[in-house]
């Protein structure tokens, strides 16, 4: 994809794990979507992943499901501020290793248009390559099984199936066990793969490989002048807070805060 000529400023964020129980990153999220950056809203914003915590079916959406649990009249308002958003920026949305089952029904309530992970993305003269990140750890090897598992056709439609009370009773055991294990000072996490990187990168003739999900912001260089730089995730509710949007202005690029003073 080749951004149009109107296309000014672009920014990305991923990682914000919107749900309920987050209400300070909540509110500096749809306070973005109003604002932008200092007042300023960018032209095509891209969304790479993991923007909800979990997504159990776009009949979440569904206004006559709203007074059934609280999550879903939570989802609803996010959705709207998103169309509303919408009227004045091009949102463009990639399925993190949360929100994969977000299809193309909810894409089109909330005005955004689904993006295939990898992405080339070509802004004036040089092409970015965008991801979530997750397909790119692949020392992780249990994840990557999960993942094939939970990306098959079969799988969704078993999972979608499920009455929708019973899909969040699941998906509230799963958030358990993953704060569980947090709480319980299991730190490992993997890192997306330097070769696996750099063959994307050859592959799709970018320079740059913008992506998540490993919540450790950082910029890394790559052999051949090429580089990797990973988002920052969101979360003003826990511990120390970061919101973070890295932003494409007129060829120029930079990360901007979003906390408060």
């Amino acid at each position: 994809m080749r951004a149009p000529a109107h296309w000014q400023t672009v920014d990305f964020v991923s990682d914000l794990h919107l749900h309920s129980g987050l209400p300070r990153t909540t509110e500096a999220f749809l306070s973005y979507l109003q604002q932008g950056v200092h007042g300023q809203r960018p032209d095509a914003l891209f969304l790479l992943g993991d923007v909800f915590e979990v997504w159990v079916g776009d009949d979440t959406l569904d206004p006559s499901v709203a007074a059934d649990d609280p999550d879903n009249g939570y989802l609803q308002r996010c959705a709207a501020a998103l169309a509303v958003a919408g009227a004045h920026t091009e949102l463009h949305w990639m399925a993190g290793n949360r929100d994969f089952l977000l299809g193309e029904s909810a894409c089109a309530v909330m005005g955004m248009r689904p993006l295939a992970d990898p992405f080339p993305l070509t802004l004036a003269d040089s092409t970015v390559l965008l991801s979530h990140g997750d397909a790119g750890c692949t020392s992780d090897t249990a994840y990557q099984v999960f993942r094939q598992e939970v990306r098959s056709a079969a799988w969704q439609e078993r999972f979608l199936a499920q009455a929708l009370p019973t899909r969040w009773a699941q998906a509230r055991a799963i958030r358990a066990r993953s704060e569980a294990n947090k709480h319980g000072g299991a730190d490992d996490w993997a890192d997306v793969d330097s070769h696996w990187a750099l063959a994307a990168l050859k592959r799709h003739q970018a320079s740059r490989l913008i992506h998540g999900h490993t919540h450790h912001p950082a910029d890394h260089p790559l052999p051949d002048g090429h580089s990797r730089w990973v988002l920052s995730d969101w979360d003003l509710d826990h511990g120390t807070p970061r919101a973070e949007v890295l932003r494409w202005a007129c060829g120029r690029w930079q990360r901007h805060s979003l906390l408060p003073g």
